[in-house]
Formats: structure tokens, sequence, C-alpha cells
């Protein structure tokens, strides 16, 4: 008996003794890397290599590479890769392919265009379930239009990574020389209309209007500042023929009937001839020297303020936002979402959209902090444009559009039946309506 135990000790130890000489010869050849127990956990994603606000940016990946290493340190055990060489306006197509094939990255950049039909389709996860349980998660801490830009159908499929709202661009130089004041953040189409009568004239006395009152002033922003929301929720119907596009458009064609037969231009605007242009606050930021070459080659100094409220809305415009979202087919979603929540919630990461990018950090922490004013006066090269209140409230009050598939295709329609009725109705009242069983024909047929 005691030999028998004694035998079965001495297999142990043998067995022992193999797997340690095993191990070893392992560890000095670097094979034991291969194993899945030693393997890194891989994240992808997918992302375009130039600037969301279009335009030459060199550092387009910088932000990125930063969140992946501050990602990295706090999970060692994951290596975070994303796919580069893609041009922006690839990258949908791109994007198509990949999920297509399934080999769509786990963690996704998402264009403000292609959200609704990517929700849609099934193709992003819905982020409500990680939201629920991560006591770490602040929603709060967005700002609340950029945040819902990230929903469809009452679901969060994405989170904001950054934004622009429109700003409504002023010429204070024409106004004190005409001795106008700037309006307030309350003003009206009322006020805007009539400083736009005021200011447009001859100055030269050549018989010839040179100064102008408002350039780029379109009819959705008429309509998003006098509470109009066109289509329902679904998209399949339009509501073209309710007063308030009525008045919407009888100030739009009073507006454009101050310039006559001439259409000014942004190169009006630029060259110091205009008082009002509505202007993304990207594309301010995307050419940085731009109020001082205006300045420099112009003479006149800016201000940006809201957008004129309508008799029936507010001081409020269009919010453009680039997402960030979960692949619904992601083999690994808890480290997907904790690398969402670097690039979205981490106050480090989204205060560099400041230093390498054209747009506005999502987090209201760090769009209000003193830092940021500071970075804006330093590349505008002056601190009376800037007005972090007016930047603040404009995103946090944006309005969003409508979360359905082919809104762009709809709000084509409408364009159209816009340009119809101001190039030659005369009877807008008739044509809306008209125009109503139009939209409406193509909204049901498009299902």
């Amino acid at each position: 008996m005691m030999k028998k135990i004694r035998n079965k000790k001495n297999q142990i130890l043998i067995i022992c003794c193999a797997l340690l000489l095993v191990l070893t010869a392992l560890l000095y050849s670097d094979s034991y890397q291969s194993l899945p127990v030693f393997q890194k956990k891989e994240l992808t994603i997918g992302v375009f290599s130039d600037s969301y606000w279009e335009v030459q940016n060199g550092y387009s990946y910088q932000i990125l590479e930063d969140a992946i290493q501050c990602f990295e340190q706090e999970h060692p055990g994951v290596n975070v890769e994303y796919v580069s060489g893609i041009l922006k306006s690839d990258y949908s197509e791109w994007l198509s392919k990949q999920l297509i094939s399934g080999d769509a990255p786990d963690v996704i950049f998402v264009l403000a265009e292609d959200f609704n039909d990517l929700a849609e389709i099934g193709a992003l996860k819905d982020l409500s379930s990680f939201i629920e349980k991560d006591k770490d998660f602040d929603e709060e801490a967005f700002y609340a239009s950029a945040y819902e830009y990230g929903q469809h159908e009452g679901k969060q499929y994405s989170l904001p990574y950054e934004c622009a709202p429109k700003l409504m661009f002023v010429n204070k130089t024409i106004l004190d020389a005409e001795g106008i004041a700037i309006p307030d953040d309350s003003w009206t189409w009322d006020e805007f209309y009539e400083i736009c009568r005021e200011v447009t004239k001859d100055t030269d006395g050549d018989g010839t209007v040179d100064q102008f009152g408002a350039v780029g002033y379109t009819w959705m922003d008429a309509f998003e500042s006098n509470g109009i929301r066109l289509f329902n929720e679904k998209g399949t119907e339009c509501d073209f023929a309710d007063k308030n596009v009525e008045e919407a458009l009888e100030f739009m064609e009073r507006l454009y009937g101050l310039n006559g037969n001439y259409s000014p231009s942004t190169r009006d605007f630029d060259m110091g001839k205009v008082v009002f242009q509505p202007m993304s606050f990207s594309n301010y930021r995307a050419y940085k020297p731009y109020p001082l070459s205006v300045k420099k080659y112009s003479g006149f100094e800016w201000e940006c303020i809201p957008m004129p409220a309508g008799p029936e809305g507010d001081n409020i415009s269009t919010l453009d936002t680039l997402l960030v979202a979960m692949n619904e087919n992601t083999k690994c979603p808890e480290t997907a979402w904790d690398f969402i929540k670097v690039l979205t919630s981490n106050t480090e990461i989204q205060s560099e959209i400041f230093d390498y990018s054209e747009g506005v950090s999502v987090l209201k922490e760090v769009t209000e902090s003193d830092q940021t004013l500071q970075q804006l006066i330093e590349s505008s090269g002056e601190s009376g444009g800037m007005n972090l209140a007016v930047l603040s409230d404009a995103v946090e009050n944006a309005v969003i559009a409508p979360g359905f598939r082919g809104y762009d295709e709809a709000v084509a329609e409408v364009d159209k039946a816009v340009d119809s009725i101001l190039t030659d109705s005369s009877n807008i009242r008739m044509d809306l309506i008209i125009w109503n069983r139009t939209i409406n024909q193509y909204l049901k047929n498009r299902k």
C-alpha cells in the first residue's frame, strides 16, 4: 500500500517537473505570448483621416491617439488600433462595405448625415443599458441638444464627440458708422429687417447699391427660429401649409426684396460690405486668421450673436454634431463602451478639441471654462468678438433635425417648393397648400 502511494507521488512529481520544464521553455522562447491567456484584447476604431469640418488639418488623428494612449494606460490588457487613410468623402461608403462584410470596427465615428440610416438598419448598438448601469457616466455633463443628437426613436445609439452651432456674425464697423447698436441676444425678425433696411444703400453715390444687410440667411434659418417643425418623427407627413411657414416665407420675401436684383455674396461680407452673415462656428474656427484677415484687408470689426427670433419662435439655430457609436456586432462591448467614454466624457481629451479641431466640445464644463475662452481669444486675435455665453446657449438650445431615413431628400423637396414660391409666387397661401400636397405625396410614395 505504501509502495503504491510512493509511486503515485513520484508520478505527480514527474508531471510537475515536466510542466515546469515546458513553462520555462515557453518563457525563454516567448511562445507563451501566443497562448489565449496571454494575448491582448484588440479594439478597432473606424475614423476618417481629414477634418469633419472639411478643412486642412494636420492634427486629424492627434486627439484619437491621445485618447488611445490614455485608454491603454487604464486598460493594460487592450490594444487599440484605428483604420487610417480614409477620407471623409469616402468614409460612408467604406463603412457600409465593412458593415456588410462583417468587418466593421468595434467603435465607429458616425457622420451626422449617416446616423439615422445606421441606427434604423440595426448597425449600431443601443447604448441605453450601458448608460443605465454605469454609475460613473453622467449624461448631464453634456449639452442637452448634442446628447439628443445621438438618439433615434427614444434610444441612445451614439454619444456626441464634437459639435458646432450656427451663429450670426455681425459687421460692427458698419453699424457704428450708421449709429446703430448691436442687437442684444433676444433680438427679433423685426429688428433684423429694420437694420437691414436701414443699412442697404448706395454709399458712394454712383447709383448702385453697394452696402447690404444680410447674406446667407436661408429659409431653414427662418423656419427654425419661428417654431416650425416641418416633419413628424417618422417622416411620413409634412406640415408645409402651417401659418408659421407662411409667416416665415413672407419675411424672407421682404428681406430678399431689399437687395433688388442683386444678390450679395460671402465675398461681399469679406470685403466689409454686408452687416449680417450666419455662419457655423466651425467655419470661423476652421480659418483661425479669418477675423484678422477681414480686419486687415477690409478694416472692420466683428461680433457674433444668436440668430434672430421669429414671432412664434426663439433665438435658435441648427447644430452639426460628429458622433461616436458602437458596432452592433462587436465582440467586446464593455471595452468599446469604456473607450467611447474616454473620447466623449474625458475632460482632458475633450479640451483638445479646441487645440486640434475646429468644433466645440460637447461637455459644458470644457466649453464654458476660462481656458477655452483664452484659447479662442488667442486664435481670433481679439476678445471683443467672442462671447462664451452666446456660444454655450447656442449649443444647449440648438435645433435637432428629425431622425428618419431620407431626411435630406425630404428637405430637398421643401427647398424646391420654397425656391418656386419666393421666385414667382403671387399668392403664398395658395402655393403653400398646393406644395403641401405635392410634398406629402412624395413622402407617401417613398415608403
